[in-house]
């Protein structure tokens, strides 16, 4: 019951009385909306009903690391069927090819050093030889870290040297290039931005073509062209016997690429251009026509590698299958017709694959000599090659490179900076045999005429037989 007292200010009262009304019914609102949310969850504690039937135990599939094992098994189950040995004379291309589809030279399974040569300056703070020797005629042609290109017969012994600095440089300016042979020419790329036509016989400069942009990579020659992609994405082809361009394809910019860089892929139809940014471009050889663009994307988290766009390992035409990879954790087959992708795999690579049979053999970029199946993609085994050049947790910045690999009597021979040249068996991956290298490798092997030539950081050119 509410009382009111008299009192001499009515309007107080008033206003009192309508304030203690007001609480009421906002504390009925409330108790309202309590006892609702009570009785909501007095619904809800009521149990279902028991399902009826048999009790049976989830079933959890088998792991990732479970499917990759089994993959792995059964892939390095399968027999390796090795190409037959090719009693091969020349050895034009990085790679040995215009398609880089290595062949499976002879040599002996037993090799040993028989002679080296000074082939001019050896890598420096500044400079490192990049240039991958090529055997043609009878002479092994090599090009030092400060564009110095010298051919050496057979017996060790120096036919002539010339240097390709332009007179307007130093030749501490413009390290990095590459060599390739044909139309009885050698063809030299240098890291002056310029490509140079040379005669085999004497090294007389032939013609020079300016490409205005740092053009490391390594030519291609076939049928009266010689095909390039610079550094500044654009794609050359060039007349071998004027120079003259015949035309070129344009790429995507990247502000990151690889020092020297892979060549392009070139075969009867088709050539196949890699570029910094991570674009393959495919065209038809004589014209240029572009047929198709791919991308090889992708990186392994947590390394600094993820951050370099650049394909570092040179397209290889086996078949109606192109194979590539860059330097962050992705290796991919694309159609050669269409670019489109067959497989990926997540590991990358460095140089140029070996494909053999039906296997796939490469270095990946956290140093593991590989075994591939060449058309799944799978992973049969992985061999770890020596990695960081320092133990020491604080001097873990230098890694050692491992050059290869390349099929030659049977083994896989991989040239390395820590001073050994290994030989592996392609079956197995197992760990064959090794031979010295003073100074450590700067270059993959070629092989031709039965001996493997590999060139030193100290600027030597080294032959086993």
């Amino acid at each position: 019951m509410l009382t009111i007292w008299p009192t001499a200010n009515n309007k107080q009262a008033d206003q009192a009385v309508a304030t203690y009304l007001d609480g009421l019914k906002k504390l009925g609102h409330r108790t309202g909306l309590i006892l609702g949310l009570a009785g909501l969850l007095a619904a809800c504690a009521e149990q279902d009903p028991a399902l009826v039937g048999p009790r049976e135990e989830v079933r959890i599939g088998p792991s990732k690391d479970a499917i990759i094992a089994e993959q792995a098994a059964q892939v390095a189950a399968t027999p390796v069927r090795l190409p037959s040995v090719t009693q091969n004379a020349n050895w034009t291309h990085r790679a040995g090819s215009a398609s880089h589809l290595m062949p499976h030279a002879a040599l002996s399974k037993t090799p040993a050093q028989v002679w080296s040569t000074r082939i001019g300056d050896g890598d420096s703070r500044r400079n490192r030889i990049t240039a991958e020797p090529i055997i043609a005629g009878g002479l092994i042609y090599t090009m030092d870290s400060t564009s110095t290109v010298s051919a050496t017969n057979t017996a060790g012994e120096r036919i002539w040297s010339v240097d390709l600095t332009p007179s307007i440089e130093r030749a501490a300016q413009g390290g990095g290039g590459g060599l390739a042979f044909g139309n009885d020419m050698v063809f030299a790329t240098t890291g002056f931005g310029e490509v140079v036509a040379l005669d085999p016989a004497s090294g007389g400069e032939i013609w020079t073509q300016d490409l205005d942009a740092f053009g490391g990579a390594a030519p291609t020659y076939f049928d009266g062209r010689v095909y390039l992609a610079a550094r500044d994405s654009i794609a050359w082809a060039i007349n071998a016997d004027s120079g003259r361009i015949d035309w070129q394809v344009i790429g995507t910019p990247s502000g990151s690429n690889l020092l020297g860089g892979p060549g392009v892929a070139v075969n009867d139809t088709m050539a196949v251009f890699p570029f910094p940014s991570a674009e393959l471009v495919g065209t038809f050889r004589q014209g240029g026509v572009r047929l198709w663009n791919a991308a090889v994307l992708g990186s392994r988290k947590g390394t600094a590698l993820g951050q370099i766009s650049d394909i570092a390992s040179d397209p290889v035409i086996a078949g109606e299958t192109v194979y590539t990879a860059n330097p962050s954790g992705r290796m991919v087959a694309l159609d050669l017709r269409t670019g489109e992708r067959r497989w990926t795999a997540n590991i990358g690579a460095y140089g140029v694959p070996v494909v053999a049979g039906t296997a796939l053999f490469a270095v990946s970029d956290d140093n593991k000599l590989t075994r591939l199946d060449r058309d799944t993609g799978a992973i049969a085994w992985q061999r770890e090659l020596p990695f960081f050049t320092s133990d020491r947790d604080r001097r873990k910045r230098a890694i050692f490179a491992h050059y290869g690999p390349v099929l030659a009597g049977g083994q896989l021979w991989l040239a390395s900076t820590d001073g050994l040249l290994r030989a592996f068996d392609p079956a197995s991956g197992s760990l064959v045999q090794t031979l010295p290298i003073q100074g450590g490798a700067a270059s993959a092997p070629a092989v031709a005429g039965g001996t493997l030539y590999v060139v030193s950081k100290r600027g030597q050119l080294l032959a086993f037989r």
